[in-house]
């Protein structure tokens, strides 16, 4: 029987490591993730409390936003395939003081391992970045438990995001490096209802993500034609609702 392939992109995998040491610079090649995490942290938290929840963050990175759910009282896993990043994320543990395991793992191989362990799932800024991102979003609803949180963000793919996220931010304004994205990976939130569905998950709530790169901040609203967040669930469980 042979093995499947990961569901990595060496060219991906290459890029970030090559970056990681950069990661925690608020000012520096990262810094829009920087503005972008308090809006995300709270969207998550008000719509799925994080204190003594199981949360396992996919796609983890440098440990940004895996960290900031620890803080709010949460038991947190991180996971990704970056090795180069998960050092990065260890190492300011020593600094931050927050308490996270992290794993060099697929989802995929995780969700072999730890079906229905988590309360909380998310995956934001990752699935644009995969081969198979459906296969993603199916490994990310079988870690969940009944009842469970899901929380993913991506890019849509149209002209205005190949403007907007490619052009603009990369080749124009250098918000972020040259080659971050690769506009066919983009994700229409129609595909990303499907693999949901397909999954198991109901979809609860669809908003966009909105930057101003002049103040340097997110906010959430009307609009999915760029970036846009998702909050799904898992039915069933004694407290869904």
């Amino acid at each position: 029987m042979s093995v499947p392939e990961p569901n990595i992109d060496p060219q991906e995998l290459a890029h970030f490591d090559a970056l990681a040491s950069r990661w925690w610079d608020p000012d520096g090649t990262f810094r829009t993730l920087h503005h972008i995490n308090p809006l995300r942290l709270d969207f998550i938290r008000r719509r799925a409390p994080l204190a003594n929840q199981r949360v396992l963050d996919v796609g983890c990175g440098g440990g940004l936003l895996t960290e900031a759910m620890a803080g709010q009282g949460a038991q947190v896993t991180g996971i990704d395939m970056s090795e180069a990043l998960l050092s990065v994320a260890r190492l300011h543990l020593l600094e931050s003081g927050q308490q996270v395991s992290y794993r060099q793992t697929t989802v995929e191989q995780f969700a072999q391992e730890a079906p229905g362990m988590f309360d909380i799932v998310t995956c934001l800024e990752m699935l644009e970045h995969v081969p198979d991102p459906a296969s993603v979003v199916h490994a990310c609803a079988t870690l969940l438990r009944p009842g469970g949180h899901i929380f993913l963000s991506t890019l849509n793919r149209n002209p205005k995001s190949y403007l907007f996220a490619v052009l603009g931010a990369e080749y124009l304004l250098g918000l972020i490096p040259k080659g971050t994205h690769d506009y066919q990976k983009f994700i229409r939130p129609s595909e990303l209802e499907t693999w949901m569905r397909r999954a198991g998950l109901s979809l609860a709530e669809l908003t966009g993500l909105h930057y101003n790169p002049i103040a340097g901040s997110y906010r959430l609203g009307a609009g999915i034609d760029v970036n846009y967040l998702v909050h799904g669930r898992l039915p069933g469980g004694a407290h869904e609702g």
